[in-house]
């Protein structure tokens, strides 16, 4: 039975990309020696982190001044690394879901932040609006896209302060106006490479403005002097990496990209909206995320949760249990995602439907 990946990260990959990376660790660019035990001083994989790099500034269209860096620890780490290096006196945080609530707690280690809205009061349902940053502040971070709750910031937002944002989940799922960010950054682990390694993108000339001493590896000068090299990077990530930004580049960029994810969430939003079991955490359209799709059951049908996931799950689809602080179904739809997966959990539901 064909599975259809539906986690939500770690998360599908593209297969080809997969495969090379089989083939790399079996015997990496014909040295004899495998992907994991390869210096990552040789000249082969020394080749992979620019041509990685490279790409990295061609699909986003990356402007100069701007720096690619690839890190350990996760977007965590750099929930703390950013306001370390950018928080001198105060910050300001749009609070729209866990994550997003995770990262503001520890830039309150560095400074005064300011919350200048959530949606929690509705368990981060929708994308507030009509708020104001403080124009004092050092920066404004979002999180652009909320696996758990289903939202998204899908533009480019003007702000008068250096913007940073956590795109881990939505990055290279749509074309990005880079020069309105100061930074970016995101964990790799869905539409980029399986988890390990770390990417920022940063303006260079927002760094060196802080006060405070910088330990060596939290300042994100060091990784850009170095490479990306001061100490070993996650050799294998980087390299499914390389391969899955390939495999963008093949399909035609992040035009493309973004008209087929598009159009599987528009396929399934159709069903959720359309199925009388089902209905919509996010109610406003224009919030709802693109890569992660969450719905539950109505409430004249909530004792059949566990049912339709079993149906589901016996019909190979994989992954679909919403978080325990939503509950009800998720669906990331993220870039390797084949139109035919959504197809195939379209017609499992409108089954499940026929016989209820």
């Amino acid at each position: 039975m064909k599975k259809h990946n539906f986690y939500a990260g770690p998360s599908i990959l593209p297969e080809v990309a997969i495969e090379e990376t089989i083939k790399a660790i079996k015997d990496f660019e014909g040295t004899g020696i495998s992907l994991m035990s390869v210096s990552h001083r040789s000249k082969e994989f020394e080749a992979v982190m620019n041509e990685t790099e490279a790409l990295f500034k061609e699909l986003l269209d990356i402007p100069e001044g701007y720096k690619v860096i690839f890190l350990g620890g996760g977007a965590s780490t750099q929930f703390m690394m950013v306001p370390y290096n950018m928080l001198n006196k105060k910050a300001a945080y749009l609070n729209t879901g866990t994550w997003a609530k995770k990262a503001l707690k520890e830039a309150k280690g560095f400074g005064e932040v300011v919350e200048v809205a959530s949606s929690a009061d509705t368990i981060y349902n929708y994308i507030p609006k009509g708020y104001e940053v403080p124009a004092d502040a050092d920066y404004f971070h979002i999180t652009t896209n909320n696996t758990i709750y289903g939202t998204e910031i899908k533009h480019d937002m003007d702000c008068k302060v250096p913007l940073v944002a956590d795109m881990s989940s939505d990055i290279f799922s749509r074309p990005v106006d880079v020069s309105k960010y100061a930074l970016i950054y995101g964990g790799a682990q869905k539409n980029f490479a399986p988890a390990g390694v770390t990417f920022v993108i940063v303006k260079e000339d927002i760094l060196g403005k802080v006060d405070r001493y910088l330990p060596t590896m939290i300042d994100y000068r060091t990784h850009i002097e170095n490479g990306s090299m001061f100490n070993t990077p996650p050799v294998l990530p980087i390299f499914t990496g390389y391969q899955t930004l390939k495999w963008l580049k093949n399909l035609g960029g992040l035009e493309v990209m973004q008209k087929i994810n598009q159009e599987k969430a528009n396929l399934l939003y159709s069903e959720i909206d359309r199925n009388k079991l089902f209905k919509p955490t996010v109610l406003d359209e224009a919030d709802r995320s693109i890569m992660n799709i969450c719905w539950i059951m109505n409430d004249e049908y909530k004792d059949l949760e566990q049912d339709f996931l079993k149906f589901a799950q016996e019909r190979g689809m994989v992954g679909m249990k919403g978080h325990r602080s939503v509950g009800g179904f998720r669906a990331s739809t993220y870039n390797a995602l084949p139109k035919e997966s959504v197809e195939a959990l379209v017609a499992v539901m409108k089954e499940f439907e026929s016989k209820h």
